[in-house]
């Protein structure tokens, strides 16, 4: 069975919003290597609208400046869990009905295939996660306070608890640490 991994930058204030004003300077070669390694490991994306809205419009133009990063991202089949999305336009993309989102994750699951990769942490994360269908979070912790107060840019909301087992950390000479989790066994 596919594991979806979900892999989102997170700022040591626990901001998530945003990571274009505040990732950038940590950035290097061995975060890009790794970056690369995840992607590649993994066969389609599967997001919430709000990042599809912003992938669909950035990496489009990206491909000359990222090469066969921007080429992937472009390529893979993309999964979309939006009620109102009607015309992708952005490569292979499937769009799946939020209450549909649970079976339909499930069976992507099962079909044959490398890992599933999601970005960012937001209602399609927290579903996944409430229906035991999150296999690995990893987070980018950032060195970086960014004092943003805006509760949907943040990495948890009200209402929402999960625990997790730490499975592995990577650090960066920039200070970034990659902590792989998964979910607690209950």
């Amino acid at each position: 069975m596919r594991k979806i991994i979900n892999s989102t930058y997170v700022s040591l204030d626990g901001v998530i919003g945003n990571p274009q004003n505040w990732t950038s300077a940590y950035f290097q070669d061995e975060a890009a290597a790794y970056a690369q390694e995840l992607l590649f490991s993994c066969d389609a994306l599967l997001m919430g609208r709000r990042t599809f809205d912003g992938f669909a419009q950035a990496w489009p133009a990206m491909e000359e400046a990222t090469g066969e990063f921007g080429v992937r991202m472009n390529t893979y089949p993309h999964y979309v869990v939006s009620d109102s999305l009607q015309k992708p336009g952005w490569g292979d993309t499937t769009a799946i009905r939020r209450a549909d989102a649970v079976t339909e994750i499930t069976k992507l699951k099962e079909r044959d295939g490398r890992n599933i990769l999601q970005y960012g942490f937001g209602p399609v994360s927290r579903t996944l996660v409430e229906h035991g269908l999150l296999d690995e979070l990893r987070l980018w912790i950032h060195p970086v306070l960014v004092g943003d107060d805006d509760p949907e840019g943040m990495l948890v909301l009200r209402d929402f608890s999960a625990s997790f087992e730490l499975a592995d950390t990577r650090t960066f000479k920039t200070g970034v640490i990659i902590a792989t989790y998964r979910p607690a066994a209950k």
